[in-house]
């Protein structure tokens, strides 16, 4: 095999091809990336039984071939090369030359033979707005959980009805929802999708105007995939039930203060830095402000207050996990944020506070970002 490419062109396919790979394969064989040539130029394609992710790009091919080399090697080499076309061959003695400029390298061959099929899928599809689904993924995917003790948990539930697709994430003390438009088959499908892959599928596709998703398999190989230009990325679905969280969702919002979302967040990293660990953080939301209180183990303390508007009922005292409450405000997208006090049967129990977008002091935001984030109890 011989060929002539493009050096950022090469140098940006494997990197997108390599990034959903982990750091640490315990199958070697799954550390590179496959390239095959032929007359319409190159593929790459990277998968490790969970995602893939597969490129073309245009190439001068002298000799059509496939090959396997480590993924992350070549990636680093060719971010590196001079400015100027890279020839890869394959040698008499089955070594793989990189060659650029005056900077030559010599890679070894992985077997070919040995690498798993890339899937293929083949099912319903519907497309969605780039720029919607990625900042819908920015707005969801941090509420997932990290524990892997939980699979499902960790994963982004995404819904499909009528024209519409929902992400939804929860690791049990948040609960994060965005909708988007869909225009495709009017299907009902759901995935449960790896938040880690879906967030580089955001950061990749976030910009490509529209995004195809089609869902194919069945059983225990159910697989999602998402394209976008000449790039595609599966990935395998989490098996199991994703717990029904729509109905943590409050119907009346009667009860609320609005905020200016960046005056919020500074107000919240200043008086949380006296705060142990995982702490909650005092808020009293009163007529014309919130007030935040914070004790520390040091004996430190700390208040602050920011301008705010209360509507629709008393005076609320509640404690919340700083962190949650600055990565929804991050998520809010918007200068203003709506926090709505909502009411649980049960008087033993706390209920969660509903967190939106909010344009100006009287009028709420257009999307559909919606936030739950559960309170901490305070020791009085």
């Amino acid at each position: 095999m011989r060929f002539q490419v493009n050096r950022d062109v090469f140098s940006e396919a494997v990197s997108f091809v390599v990034k959903l790979l982990p750091q640490r394969n315990p199958q070697p064989i799954l550390a590179g990336v496959l390239i095959e040539a032929d007359g319409s130029g190159l593929t790459l394609s990277a998968f490790d039984y969970e995602a893939s992710a597969r490129t073309t790009i245009e190439a001068t091919v002298e000799t059509p071939g496939t090959i396997l080399v480590h993924g992350r090697l070549l990636s680093d080499i060719a971010s590196r090369l001079p400015n100027a076309p890279i020839e890869i061959a394959v040698e008499e003695d089955g070594g793989i030359t990189v060659t650029c400029g005056s900077a030559r390298f010599t890679l070894a061959a992985m077997p070919v033979e040995e690498y798993p099929s890339i899937p293929e899928v083949s099912g319903s599809s519907g497309v969605v707005p780039a720029d919607d689904f990625g900042t819908a993924i920015s707005q969801v995917g941090f509420a997932a959980s990290r524990d892997d003790v939980t699979p499902v948990l960790t994963g982004v539930q995404l819904e499909v009805s009528g024209h519409s697709l929902s992400l939804v994430a929860t690791d049990r003390y948040r609960v994060s929802l965005r909708d988007v438009p869909w225009d495709g088959e009017s299907v009902e499908a759901t995935a449960l999708v790896p938040a880690r892959t879906l967030l580089e599928v955001g950061k990749t596709f976030g910009h490509a105007g529209t995004i195809q998703i089609a869902f194919s398999g069945a059983g225990d190989r159910e697989i999602i995939a998402f394209t976008a230009g000449n790039k595609t990325v599966t990935s395998l679905l989490i098996k199991g039930n994703f717990p029904p969280v729509r109905r943590l969702f409050p119907e009346q919002t009667d009860h609320y203060a609005v905020v200016n979302t960046a005056d919020l967040v500074e107000a919240v990293r200043r008086v949380s830095l006296v705060l142990d660990r995982a702490a909650p953080l005092r808020f009293t939301f009163s007529n014309d402000s919130v007030t935040m209180d914070a004790s520390g183990s040091e004996h430190a303390r700390a208040s602050e207050s920011v301008d705010a508007i209360l509507s629709g009922g008393d005076e609320v005292t509640l404690g919340l996990n700083p962190q949650y409450l600055i990565e929804a405000l991050g998520a809010v997208k918007s200068e203003f944020v709506r926090v709505t006090f909502t009411s649980s049967d049960n008087a033993n129990k706390l209920s969660p506070v509903l967190i939106t977008s909010q344009t100006s002091v009287d009028q709420a935001g257009l999307d559909s970002f919606k936030y739950l984030l559960q309170p901490n109890l305070l020791l009085r």
